[in-house]
């Protein structure tokens, strides 16, 4: 069964309606800390920021200073509940690593996912052989990672596509992710045969952009990035930002719309799903295409 919402995004909304209704009131960090006779905004400014969990005591206390209205209130403390669920999360994402629990976090419940990826090929696409390479590969930068833990964390939140309510995925991929790339010749055909079945699923789209074009207004992003958007519109659309040693999460309204312009750009200038499929299906020689592989399977 698919997780509900997730809790860091709830958490995120949770911060934004407060913030509004402080600033409904017209008062500051400094005030409403006094009224509640707490120690320091910090507190405050954190569950504004979707950054801790909040506890419910300290919202009902909240919507009380802010005198909310009983409808508007019982929406928020729902929005509350689910912003402070933790254990049954935890249990849920097992034994995943904090990136690896981020992107599940952000993608349950998700309606629309958009992933760019320039040099790899995006983690929910990847098989357990070509999932273990690449993050072998890291690892030996940074000797922290629990190689098969991070790999198991991959083939779970595989899971997504494969349910029965899939959000709607796509894949923008520049040219160089479906090279072999000093790959084994037969982990590169069997990703990219993988690649191609799992682009023939209803809701799976995978583009690919040709590594002489740009995004119109531009050449393409320097960074990786996870777009994600939900089917509550209060809840906010999300970028995950992938980066060498953590990834930068935004919610801010500008920011996110300047990635939904750039996410239209390369749509713009991708080839189409059909055209991509023949670009990846003409390097493999026309292998035949299998079934998507069970996320389950580790090899």
């Amino acid at each position: 069964m698919p997780l509900s919402a997730s809790p860091v995004v709830r958490r995120a909304r949770l911060g934004v309606e407060l913030r509004r209704l402080r600033r409904r009131e017209s008062l500051t960090l400094e005030q409403v800390c006094a009224r509640l006779g707490w120690a320091s905004t910090s507190k405050l400014s954190r569950i504004e920021l979707g950054q801790s969990r909040p506890d419910l005591a300290d919202v009902l206390d909240l919507l009380d200073v802010y005198e909310v209205p009983p409808p508007q209130r019982d929406e928020l403390i729902v929005i509350a509940r689910d912003a402070a669920t933790g254990r049954g999360w935890s249990k849920a994402l097992g034994e995943m690593g904090e990136r690896q629990r981020a992107y599940a976090e952000l993608e349950a419940g998700a309606e629309r996912i958009v992933e760019y990826q320039c040099v790899l090929v995006p983690g929910l696409l990847q098989t357990p052989v070509y999932a273990r390479l690449r993050v072998s590969a890291g690892a030996a930068l940074t000797g922290e990672v629990d190689v098969e833990a991070d790999v198991r964390a991959r083939v779970a939140r595989q899971e997504l596509l494969i349910r029965p309510d899939p959000p709607h995925y796509t894949a923008l991929v520049d040219e160089r992710v479906c090279d072999p790339d000093g790959l084994p010749a037969d982990v590169w055909r069997d990703q990219m045969r993988h690649l191609l079945a799992l682009a023939e699923r209803p809701r799976v789209t995978v583009r690919v952009l040709r590594s002489a074009a740009s995004s119109g207004d531009g050449p393409h992003p320097l960074a990786p990035f996870s777009y994600y958007a939900y089917p509550d519109p209060d809840d906010p659309r999300t970028v995950l930002v992938e980066t060498l040693t953590t990834d930068l999460r935004l919610v801010a309204e500008a920011d996110v719309a300047h990635y939904e312009r750039v996410i239209e750009r390369l749509l713009a200038a991708a080839l189409p799903a059909d055209a991509s499929a023949e670009l990846v299906a003409r390097r493999l020689g026309a292998a035949p295409v299998p079934r998507p592989r069970d996320p389950h399977e580790l090899e």
